[in-house]
């Protein structure tokens, strides 16, 4: 449980014309990543469509926009895909022909429709102006009017030389200028500059407000009236050359291409390989028998040289863990995972820091509720419950302290015990770290080697620990010193590595009791929130009103719910990471990485 699993390779036998058929299942699946043998030659079917799936992709640049949102379902490939994207493109490209007036129409509605919510803006913020604004349209030739948008946050410098009318809209400058040409050119210069925009003063306008706002209105009616008719003759066209089932067979080719390397085909058969996270393999066999392709899949070993991806398997109470380790990367073949600790651990350490029964309830709450939309706050449930039970030794409900007596100690009343205890805490994390080490060690067949030195850093350790109770326990830890410097020499064989080893034992012994100091956070933020509680009660005893008193307790659980659960995740991510990894843990492990789901199963999802 503790050690990364290989993934399974596996290989299948399919007819060629299968092909696709038998790849859709396997990503369906969600237990494969395909990777080419190392041997494995140019597979044909990238070399036949890789060119007209180039073509796709332009039309699609062009005119994804305009097609139907829903995609049919792929076919069944019986002919080789390269015909199957040539017959598709063939389709896509009579379409767009025909298409393109009907397209051009509705971009040039678009742009009307943009500019009249334009002017919709600026003459609602101009409401009362005593402009004509249709003589400003018509001004010329000597004289020009135009509308400058600054974005933003931007300061242009206005010139006297024209009139100017600014107003400001959803933060962004707007100044309507009338001038000539030699005057504006400035205000063109800077809005060119800060990228915002220019316009010219539409004909339509007219003198009255309510005359602009009566055409806006009906011109924006009629437009949508129009764009609708357009869309409807789109949509006829789309059914009559048969566009979302070329779309669809389209985009599916194109999803084997990026997602599957390379595989190898010969005549009538091709072979697929890859490997999976489904050990049992009963997945795969399901979902092939689902497709109906003609394949035949077994499971030979691993090619020489193949680097397997590497799966983490964990109970699943224990999963929504694993977020730590996966910050760091994927452990190797041969080194632990701590997640099923971690789950104990983490938990401890955010509960000891934010110890209060409501507020670990509400949390813990919060975290139920959002466990589906938000993966991580599974996380926040175990550590609210573990916040509760650390508040019922505390003493602590909403920050009131007195409600229920603490069943061991109240923080406040003895700080140095509550500072004291996590160390102890450290001390036993970062041994298990140490013994993490030995097990790989004996993964890696060098147990020999670490008996005969890495395990005297641990008595180094774990006796200077104990030394500051029991003096004596300081000889035991210079023996190991010295058991360790020689044990090194008896490994490397050289007397010299002896000299070495004593600056990395100097090293490495004062980096693990730094590591074990770190973990006084732990209680120092533990005291942080009996302090902000105290406030809270102080603040509720400074008024007579039960109104205030009550504000005052909701305001300030909201405050310490808020910044106390951001700090307190923020020390307890660094203290795992930094402090208990780095005893054993590179993280030099490839990720498994499934296939993701074909475009059409998704959108059946």
């Amino acid at each position: 449980m503790i050690r990364p699993e290989p993934a399974r390779w596996f290989e299948i036998l399919a007819a060629r014309d299968d092909a696709v058929l038998v790849l859709e299942a396997l990503a369906a699946s969600g237990t494969v990543e395909f990777e080419a043998r190392p041997d494995a030659g140019q597979s044909s079917l990238v070399a036949d469509v890789w060119p007209r799936l180039q073509q796709f992709a332009e039309y699609s640049r062009r005119y994804h926009a305009y097609w139907p949102q829903a995609r049919g379902a792929p076919h069944a490939f019986t002919e080789p895909p390269a015909e199957v994207l040539a017959r598709c493109l063939t389709r896509i490209h009579v379409w767009a022909q025909e298409a393109e007036p009907v397209i051009a129409q509705l971009q040039r509605r678009a742009a009307e429709r943009t500019e009249l919510q334009l002017w919709q803006k600026v003459l609602g913020a101009m409401t009362g102006s005593s402009i004509d604004f249709s003589q400003l349209a018509a001004a010329g030739p000597l004289a020009q009017a135009r509308l400058f948008i600054f974005p933003p946050g931007t300061a242009p410098n206005i010139a006297p030389e024209a009139l100017i009318r600014q107003f400001t809209v959803d933060g962004r400058l707007y100044a309507l200028a009338l001038g000539t040409p030699a005057a504006l050119q400035p205000l063109a210069v800077q809005v060119a500059a800060f990228k915002g925009a220019s316009y010219a003063l539409p004909d339509w306008l007219h003198t009255q407000a309510a005359q602009n706002a009566a055409y806006i209105a009906d011109r924006l009616e009629a437009l949508k009236r129009q764009e609708a008719e357009l869309n409807a003759t789109l949509g006829a066209m789309h059914e009559r050359h048969g566009l979302p089932a070329a779309l669809g067979d389209a985009g599916h080719l194109q999803w084997v291409v990026q997602n599957v390397p390379v595989f190898e085909s010969a005549g009538l058969f091709c072979r697929i390989t890859g490997w999976t996270s489904e050990l049992s393999g009963d997945r795969l066999v399901a979902a092939l028998e689902h497709s109906s392709a003609r394949a035949i899949l077994y499971y030979p070993p691993s090619p020489q040289g193949a680097r397997p991806p590497l799966i983490l398997s964990n109970p699943g109470w224990a999963r929504p863990f694993e977020v730590f380790i996966r910050a760091l990367g994927m452990p190797a073949r041969n080194e632990a995972d701590p997640t099923t600790l971690l789950a104990i651990v983490v938990p401890l350490m955010f509960g000891y820091m934010f110890g209060d029964v409501g507020q670990g309830l509400v949390i813990a709450g919060a975290g139920f509720l959002l466990r589906r939309r938000w993966p991580m706050a599974r996380l926040f449930i175990a550590g609210g419950i573990a916040a509760s039970l650390f508040g019922v030794l505390f003493g602590s409900v909403f920050s009131l302290q007195g409600v229920i007596a603490p069943l061991w100690v109240e923080p406040l009343a003895d700080p140095l015990t509550v500072l004291v205890v996590p160390l102890y805490g450290a001390a036993a994390l970062l041994t298990v770290g140490l013994l993490l080490n030995a097990v790989e060690a004996y993964w890696r067949h060098e147990l020999r080697g670490w008996f005969c030195s890495e395990v005297w850093l641990a008595v180094v350790y774990v006796a200077l620990l104990l030394g500051i109770q029991r003096r004596g326990a300081f000889v035991v830890a210079a023996a190991a010193a010295a058991a360790f410097c020689f044990g090194r020499a008896f490994v490397a064989r050289k007397l010299t590595a002896a000299l070495v080893a004593i600056a990395e034992l100097v090293e490495r012994t004062l980096q693990i009791l730094i590591n074990t100091l770190s973990f006084a956070r732990v209680g120092a933020f533990a005291l942080a929130h009996a302090g902000l509680s105290s406030a809270i009660m102080a603040l509720m005893g400074a008024s007579n009103s039960m109104a205030v008193k009550v504000a005052v307790l909701v305001a300030g659980n909201l405050v310490v719910l808020v910044l106390e659960a951001m700090v307190v995740s923020i020390q307890t991510t660094r203290l795992v990471l930094f402090e208990f990894f780095t005893r054993f843990l590179v993280a030099q492990g490839r990720v498994f990485h499934p296939v993701p789901v074909p475009p059409f199963l998704a959108q059946e999802h």
